[in-house]
């Protein structure tokens, strides 16, 4: 239900917009140019947190709770580092900031937990937010992969990002490694 929610309000907060701002329209034309839309500084800290995730995605694959909350530790740091004043528009640090904060509670549920599959719950919830939130933000500095296991959470499916097209499912590690595809390729990488 929070899930729906905050879907729902993001795509309000977008909807809701009338034209896009002139500034917005010239970052997305800098982009096209092979300039990124986003500062040095928001992507720098951008990409830290990003490869964050991608540790605690490993630490899943190798089942070590020590290493989840670690890392899980490690990302609601960084979190509150990435420069959300950098990004070119209003309507883009608003939808950005309910996503960021929906990411930390999300953690925290993470960090609560002690059973793995009840942390591989809240993983996945992150990871979906995360997605969101590279695509409102229009991170370009790297290609992203959102890859989908059909079998994880009980036959219900469930999805991860990766920075490799390689699978490595972090709900099935044991029994299915490789279970999984891409589904997306996110790739705004300025070239």
């Amino acid at each position: 239900m929070k899930n729906i929610f905050l879907v729902s309000l993001i795509g309000l907060l977008v909807a809701c917009g009338t034209n896009p701002p002139k500034e917005e329209i010239q970052a997305n034309l800098q982009n096209v140019n092979g300039v990124s839309i986003n500062s040095d500084q928001f992507n720098s800290q951008f990409k830290q947190f990003l490869h964050s995730y991608y540790d605690l995605k490993d630490a899943f694959i190798k089942e070590e709770m020590v290493a989840i909350n670690a890392t899980a530790d490690s990302l609601a740091k960084q979190i509150n580092q990435i420069l959300i004043k950098e990004l070119k528009s209003d309507s883009t640090q608003k939808a950005a900031q309910i996503l960021i904060e929906s990411i930390k509670a999300e953690l925290i549920g993470l960090k609560g937990e002690t059973d793995i599959e009840e942390k591989r719950k809240a993983f996945q919830m992150i990871g979906e937010q995360l997605l969101v939130l590279i695509q409102t933000v229009q991170y370009d500095n790297e290609i992203i992969y959102s890859q989908f296991c059909p079998m994880a959470m009980n036959d219900n499916g469930a999805t991860w990002l990766s920075n490799s097209a390689d699978i490595k499912n972090p709900y099935l590690p044991k029994t299915m490694l490789e279970c999984g595809e891409v589904k997306d390729t996110l790739n705004n990488a300025v070239k």
